[in-house]
């Protein structure tokens, strides 16, 4: 898969569409995003852009278009973290992981549930 950059803006109409498991126009989600204060020409630019990055598709019904995303939350959040590790812990995994050590992000519950992960992935 290859790596699409989303901006944080961009990423507030992707996680709408993604919500909404169906396709929307920019009316649909305009008004899901209203409380942003954006307005229908920034959502609009939003959209192209998306879709010329090829995280949604666009199909022309009568007079409206409807969007659908081209890749999955899924899909994109995993891209956004091989990228992070190669970008800042030179491709290592386990230094991406150490670092939640590190900063004692995890909490004993935490680590007893990634062992519990790691120990059924050896068998």
């Amino acid at each position: 898969m290859k790596n699409i950059n989303i901006g944080d803006a961009e990423l507030e109409i992707m996680k709408v569409i993604w919500k909404a498991k169906k396709p929307m126009t920019s009316v649909d989600i305009g008004l899901c995003v209203e409380d942003k204060g954006w307005k229908k020409t920034t959502i609009a630019t939003f959209l192209t852009r998306l879709t010329e990055k090829g995280a949604l598709l666009s199909e022309k019904q009568g007079k409206l278009y409807y969007y659908t995303p081209a890749i999955t939350e899924k899909e994109y959040k995993r891209s956004q973290v091989r990228n992070l590790i190669k970008t800042l812990y030179n491709g290592s995994v386990k230094e991406f992981a150490l670092s939640f050590f590190d900063e004692k992000l995890l909490s004993d519950k935490d680590i007893e549930e990634l062992t519990a992960i790691f120990n059924d992935g050896e068998e």
